[in-house]
């Protein structure tokens, strides 16, 4: 991991051995990280609640509130990637952290340079998770999609679309720019024949619109191709 990465990492150590935790303290700020020192549970669970870090090292035998318990109640809220430490060396000791949401286990004693190869190495797996799972950049003015909304917006403003309306849109932007005849619209988007005096797609249309330009998307408007349909372009195709 680069060196610039290690010096913008936070690591909260919460461990009561007074030796144990200055060693902690002392090496892994040696090796660029900023380290947060606490002595117990309560005031691990505390600090970890009020502040951010990118690791925190947890010993299992604490006093007050042991390290596991910390740990159920910290994965209530944050789901910041977290060591435990112990002298325990029973599997079942180990499962339960894990199950209790521990994403490493390193068991005493253990030296200071595996311990930071660990750290390093849980900090380029979250950097590499997140990197998969940020949203693509979108352009300026560009119109955004939420199935789960049934709406659309136009950077954070929404459009407030009805069901009928984001269904008859986002089938329009499916298309491609291909004109979609009222026919195929009606049973597609309103579920029913089309009828020659039915002006229910042609208010839905109108909506759009109006919502479209109050939002302030400009890149496309649905445009009334006459006697074949509509189609969602930024070109007249009259």
């Amino acid at each position: 991991m680069n060196p610039e990465a290690i010096s913008e990492s936070s690591v909260l150590a919460i461990e009561d051995d007074p030796v144990l935790g200055a060693h902690l303290h002392e090496t892994l700020q040696r090796g660029g990280f900023k380290v947060t020192w606490c002595r117990s549970g309560r005031d691990g669970l505390d600090v970890a609640r009020q502040s951010r870090f990118d690791v925190v090292l947890m010993d299992i035998l604490l006093p007050g509130l042991n390290g596991l318990d910390v740990l159920s109640k910290f994965r209530e809220s944050s789901s910041t990637p977290v060591i435990m430490m112990s002298a325990l060396g029973a599997e079942a000791d180990r499962i339960c952290g894990f199950q209790r949401g521990a994403d490493d286990y390193l068991p005493k004693p253990f030296s200071m340079a595996e311990l930071q190869v660990r750290i390093e190495a849980i900090l380029r797996r979250v950097a590499l998770e997140r990197r998969r799972q940020a949203p693509a950049a979108e352009p300026a003015g560009a119109l955004h999609f939420d199935e789960q909304a049934c709406d659309v917006r136009c950077g954070e403003q929404w459009a407030g679309l009805t069901l009928s309306e984001y269904r008859l849109l986002d089938t329009l932007h499916r298309s491609h720019e291909e004109v979609l005849s009222k026919a195929f619209l009606y049973q597609q988007v309103l579920q029913r024949g089309y009828a020659r005096h039915d002006r229910s797609l042609d208010m839905h249309v109108s909506q759009i619109r109006r919502k479209l330009k109050a939002i302030g998307y400009q890149e496309r408007e649905v445009r009334t191709v006459w006697g074949k349909g509509y189609v969602l372009s930024a070109a007249d195709l009259n």
